[in-house]
């Protein structure tokens, strides 16, 4: 007498479906159906990934440093000259920020590995906050050139100095001004990332039409596994054709989406190439004096 729905798979969650169907001879039935969600998660492929995409980071700034030499080398005396204008404290204090924020980004990661989201989201807060320091710094940084009238085509630089020395500007520019833009993209980054760490996990499955039209006429209710009624739906007309149910789960530790720490660990690469590219930066412009 029993006309369980053909809907059987596995899930991870505490709920499952009652389906209760009225026969013609008023013989009522329950059936409980589960149903798996499978997430796709594929970590070598997101690392090989990842590091390809770095790779090709490397590239744009090797390009840039390969450039830099030739020039340093060309103008050696103008660029010894024109990095006295630079502020080395300023430089050395991004330097700092950005050291401790790759110390802060790979604490946030291990912490999210040891499951201790809070933890994590502490230290990637503190990541974002030093990102944002760092461009705060470097505004201030260029600002005072710019009011001085040391800018790329700047009459300044055209009157007062050689050809290396604008060069050496120049290059300062455009390499700390990339460089700039990839923190921004970084701090965008990881952002999303604070935001993807505490959402709410959600697990979603359908009936397929098929499906929904051995069930109509039925009553669609839903219960945990204790038989507590969490729902109690309408009976499936005609109309529907298809049935699609979202559960949303509470952040927690023991709830949070795990394939985030793939994510995570890949946005740490990033960021310490960041972090590293300014490790050359650093003593390229700043300390050649």
């Amino acid at each position: 007498m029993t006309d369980f729905l053909s809907l059987q798979r596995s899930i991870p969650l505490t709920k499952s479906i009652a389906i209760r169907k009225t026969w013609r001879r008023s013989l009522q039935m329950v059936g409980t159906t589960e149903f798996a969600v499978a997430k796709h998660s594929d970590y070598t492929g997101a690392k090989i990934g990842m590091w390809l995409f770095l790779f090709t980071e490397l590239l744009l700034f090797g390009g840039m440093f390969v450039l830099y030499s030739v020039y340093r080398y060309k103008y050696a005396h103008d660029f010894h000259i024109a990095a006295y204008e630079l502020n080395q404290l300023m430089g050395a204090i991004n330097t700092v920020i950005l050291l401790t924020s790759s110390l802060t980004m790979a604490l946030s990661i291990a912490a999210l590995q040891r499951a201790n989201r809070k933890l994590s989201n502490i230290f990637l807060i503190i990541t974002i906050v030093l990102g944002v320091l760092f461009l705060v710094n470097k505004y201030f940084e260029w600002s005072a050139k710019i009011e001085h009238g040391i800018y790329p085509n700047s009459p300044l630089l055209a009157r007062s100095f050689n050809n290396g020395e604008t060069l050496f500007f120049g290059l300062y520019y455009a390499m700390t001004g990339l460089h700039g833009l990839h923190v921004v993209i970084g701090i965008g980054i990881l952002t999303f990332m604070l935001y993807f760490i505490n959402r709410q996990p959600t697990t979603q499955f359908a009936i397929e039409p098929a499906q929904v039209d051995e069930l109509r006429g039925s009553q669609l209710k839903i219960e945990d596994r204790q038989g507590r009624k969490l729902w109690d739906g309408a009976t499936i007309g005609n109309s529907v054709r298809r049935i699609s149910i979202t559960f949303k789960h509470y952040a927690t530790d023991e709830t949070f989406d795990r394939t985030n720490i793939t994510k995570l660990e890949n946005s740490g690469l990033y960021w310490h190439l960041v972090d590293i590219i300014w490790i050359f930066l650093f003593p390229l412009f700043y300390l050649i004096t």
